[in-house]
């Protein structure tokens, strides 16, 4: 498998480039390499794609900084990243650029293509995948997933019937409009009103679809979720949302993921928390405890004198940092357990305890705020 480009090279710009800058080299590219200057040149074809798929990702600021930092291997998973299928997908994505680089260029086959195909496009979709603290440490592979959604009309195809050239743009998708002004004629193109720009007409509409080329399916999806993947980030899988009207492009799938709380552990960043009570003894004496872990439980000791509010860490146990080959931490926060109501009895081993030196601390310490609590 050959080695991708730099995607900095490949756009001839710096890496400190501007948004701006970066547009203005894709969109040269995007003119010098385009399939209808270059009809049937295999290697044209291939440098424009190329040159698309670097844009898509320099142009955002969160792939732009995953890539800077990971490469095109940060770039696999969960980014949002797909790539381009076809050349459609291209013109789809990058409309705006193309409708600025061809206007008034005569490249009208397939920029209208394009434009028709953009104004077709399916509407995306969100849906939510509920995720455990497991899946966010192992991931999940092959994931079904079942989306309801518009589908092409089976009957029809996604045409929506038989259709004729629109008569009023014979097939351009387009009305011209001259005018005369103080500096000479002005020719003005607009989009054609009868048939929005689709060079056609449904002359006799799909029974099924009622001339939309859509019905109501659903499709059975498999995802695989990396691990490391938490309820702040989002998946997009192109082209997987709802069909386009009248055979057009398909919408995007936007999958969000939501956090599902934990009976034992709490999540803050890469980190994972569990409280951990002792009782005054355990804290005084150590002691030896079992914590939970997303892989099972581990065994630790509590070292004597052991105060409220200590943070002990146990390292890579956490979730794993997305892009990244490591793990956050496991945190336990100790607790020491101090009880509202006592007997007489152990009111009186407290009080001899509280006057023994090594129970004097040189600050209000751990026994002094135990007598405020219990008022002895």
């Amino acid at each position: 498998m050959s080695q991708k480009r730099d995607y900095y090279e490949i756009l001839g710009v710096s890496r400190t480039a501007t948004k701006e800058e970066i547009k203005k080299a894709y969109r040269r590219l995007a003119l010098k390499y385009h399939p209808d200057r270059n009809p049937g040149d295999k290697v044209a074809e291939e440098k424009f794609k190329e040159a698309a798929e670097a844009y898509e990702v320099l142009s955002d600021d969160e792939k732009r900084r995953i890539y800077d930092q990971f490469g095109h291997n940060g770039l696999q998973g969960n980014t949002g990243f797909s790539g381009f299928s076809d050349l459609n997908d291209i013109f789809s994505a990058f409309s705006d650029i193309f409708e600025e680089a061809f206007f008034g260029g005569g490249y009208s086959g397939r920029s209208r293509r394009s434009r028709s195909s953009h104004r077709n496009r399916g509407k995306d979709l969100q849906i939510t995948i509920k995720l455990t603290l497991e899946d966010m440490v192992n991931g999940v592979q092959g994931k079904k997933i079942k989306v309801k959604k518009k589908v092409k009309c089976p009957e029809c195809g996604g045409s929506g019937g038989e259709r004729e050239t629109c008569p009023t743009c014979h097939g351009s998708g387009q009305v011209y409009r001259t005018m005369q002004s103080f500096f000479g004629t002005i020719h003005q193109a607009s989009t054609c009103p009868t048939c929005n720009g689709q060079g056609y007409i449904v002359s006799k509409p799909c029974p099924v679809c009622n001339g939309t080329g859509l019905v109501d399916g659903e499709e059975v999806i498999t995802i695989d979720i990396p691990p490391g993947v938490t309820g702040e980030m989002q998946m997009t899988l192109r082209g997987k949302g709802n069909a386009g009207p009248h055979g057009g492009l398909s919408g995007d799938l936007i999958i969000n993921f939501k956090e599902q709380p934990h009976s034992q552990l709490r999540r803050e960043g890469v980190n994972l928390v569990y409280d951990l009570d002792i009782s005054i003894p355990e804290a005084v004496l150590g002691t030896t405890k079992e914590i939970p872990t997303v892989e099972g439980t581990v065994k630790i000791k509590i070292a004597p004198g052991t105060e409220s509010g200590k943070i002990l860490r146990l390292r890579g146990k956490g979730i794993p940092v997305y892009g990244e080959d490591r793990r956050g931490d496991l945190l336990i926060k100790v607790r020491v357990f101090i009880p509202k109501n006592i007997s007489k009895k152990e009111a009186e081993i407290l009080r001899r305890l509280q006057d023994s030196e090594n129970f004097k601390p040189k600050g209000k310490g751990f026994f002094s705020k135990l007598k405020d609590n219990l008022g002895l």
